[in-house]
């Protein structure tokens, strides 16, 4: 089963991204063999950015996107939207690609599961 996740909103001040990344590890823990796909738009592209200071005690987006990658989830970040914002050539976290629409398209196609936040 392959499973894609749409994420959309900035990751803090609201809670979609965190949530969404949660799912994502619950889903990695309870079947190892379900393929996990991320795609990150809008301003859910900022995920990706590395080095983020976040107070303690608090959740950590970057954190976050390193464990669902290091269980195997491919993530990719929009490159319009990452341009749009100013990222364009910026780093990202280890794992991470700029995408297109185009490869977006073709992942929700062969996705048994799309979930959006």
């Amino acid at each position: 089963m392959r499973i894609l996740f749409i994420i959309n909103d900035a990751p803090y001040g609201s809670e979609k991204a965190f949530n969404a990344l949660r799912m994502a590890r619950a889903i990695q823990k309870e079947r190892a063999d379900v393929e996990v796909l991320i795609f990150l738009m809008a301003d859910a592209v900022t995920c990706a950015l590395p080095s983020q200071s976040v107070p303690s005690g608090y959740y950590n987006i970057e954190l976050m996107l390193k464990a669902v990658i290091g269980k195997g989830a491919q993530v990719r970040a929009c490159g319009a939207c990452s341009e749009a914002r100013g990222l364009k050539g910026s780093t990202l976290v280890e794992g991470v690609r700029t995408s297109t629409m185009s490869e977006l398209a073709q992942w929700t196609i062969e996705a048994d599961k799309v979930l959006t936040f």
